[in-house]
C-alpha cells in the first residue's frame, strides 16, 4: 500500500486533507501526520493515523518523521521569512529517506507574480525542482475563509472596507484546495505538473452584495486607497511593518495578482468550486 505523509497536519488545512484521503479510502494507518506538537494530533491517532513529530526548525527531527513515506504533502508554513529554510529542510528530508513524491503548497503563478507573499514560494519551488525528487505543484489561490471570516464584522459595520480597486479574486474555500491536493496525492499522472488554482473570481463589490443577498444584512462596499488602509491598521493596534504589509496585500489585489482564469481546480475537483454565496451560507 502507498504511504502518505501531510506536514503542517494539526493545521485547518492539513486536517481537512487528512480527512479528504480517509474519505478517498485510504486506510488510516497508510496516513502519516508530521505535526511540531503531537499532543495536538491526538484525535489523529484515535482515527487510526500515524502520528511523527517533525518540525520545520529541527532538521533532526524529519528524517525520522518520512522514513517510509511514498508521497509527501508539504503544507507550506505560516512564518513569512522564515520559510525558504524551513521548506528546503523538508526537502532534503525527504530525498535523503527515498520520498517517491512531493507535492507542495504554493501561491498562485509564483513565479511571475509581484504578490508580496510569493518569492518564498518561488524559491521552494526552485529547490523542490533542483532535488531530483519527483513533485507536484499547487499553486493555491487565496481562501475564500480570508473573507468568510470578517463575515461579523463586514455585517456589524454594514460594509467592506478595502483597497483593492477593481481587482478580481478567485479565491475557493480551504475544504476545496484540501480535497484537490488529496485527489493529486492518491492519483498517478501528477508528477511534473504545475497547477494554478482558484475559484470563480469575485470582486470586493460582489463580495458585499453577495452578503446582503445571502444574509438579508445590507452591506455596502467602501472603497480607500493603500495608504488609507494602511492607516486605518495602525488605528486598529497593528504596527507599522504588519500594517504596510496588510495593505500591500490589497495593493497585489488589484493589481490582479489574485485572479486566475485557470480551469485547474474544478478538473481536479470533478466538480465545479464552492460558490461565493454558498461558503457565504455555511459561514453564516
Amino acid at each position: 500500500m502507498t504511504a502518505y505523509a501531510v506536514t503542517g497536519a494539526t493545521g485547518p488545512f492539513g486536517r481537512l486533507v487528512i480527512a479528504s484521503l480517509l474519505e478517498r479510502g485510504v486506510a488510516p494507518s497508510d496516513v502519516t501526520a508530521v505535526v511540531r506538537s503531537p499532543e495536538k494530533a491526538a484525535d489523529l491517532a484515535e482515527l487510526g493515523v500515524q502520528v511523527r513529530h517533525g518540525d520545520y526548525d529541527r532538521p533532526e527531527t524529519l528524517g525520522t518523521a518520512l522514513t517510509g513515506i511514498d508521497v509527501l504533502l508539504l503544507v507550506s508554513g505560516s512564518e513569512v521569512g522564515k520559510r525558504v529554510p524551513q521548506h528546503t529542510a523538508v526537502i532534503d528530508a525527504a530525498k535523503a529517506a527515498g520520498v517517491g513524491r512531493i507535492v507542495y503548497t504554493s501561491a498562485l503563478r509564483a513565479d511571475t507574480t509581484e504578490l508580496p507573499v510569493a518569492p518564498e514560494h518561488k524559491a521552494t519551488e526552485a529547490a523542490l525542482k533542483a532535488s531530483g525528487v519527483p513533485f507536484t505543484i499547487l499553486r493555491n489561490g487565496w481562501y475564500t475563509e480570508n473573507y468568510t471570516g470578517q463575515l461579523g464584522s463586514y455585517r456589524e459595520r454594514g460594509a467592506v472596507v478595502d483597497a483593492t480597486g477593481d481587482g478580481r479574486i478567485a479565491a475557493a474555500t480551504r475544504a476545496d484546495y484540501a480535497e484537490a491536493a488529496a485527489a493529486v496525492l492518491v492519483a498517478d499522472g501528477h508528477e511534473g505538473k504545475t497547477y494554478e488554482l482558484g475559484g470563480t473570481p469575485f470582486t470586493t463589490t460582489e463580495l458585499a452584495a453577495t452578503i446582503t443577498e445571502v444574509t438579508g444584512t445590507p452591506v455596502a462596499r467602501q472603497s480607500i486607497t493603500v495608504a488609507e488602509l494602511a492607516a486605518v491598521l495602525r488605528g486598529a493596534g497593528l504596527d507599522e511593518g504588519t500594517a504596510g504589509f496588510v495593505a500591500s496585500l490589497d495593493e497585489a489585489t488589484a493589481r490582479g495578482d489574485l485572479d486566475t482564469d485557470s480551469g485547474d481546480l474544478p478538473r481536479l475537483l470533478g466538480r465545479p468550486a464552492t460558490s461565493l454565496a454558498d461558503a457565504i451560507r455555511a459561514a453564516a
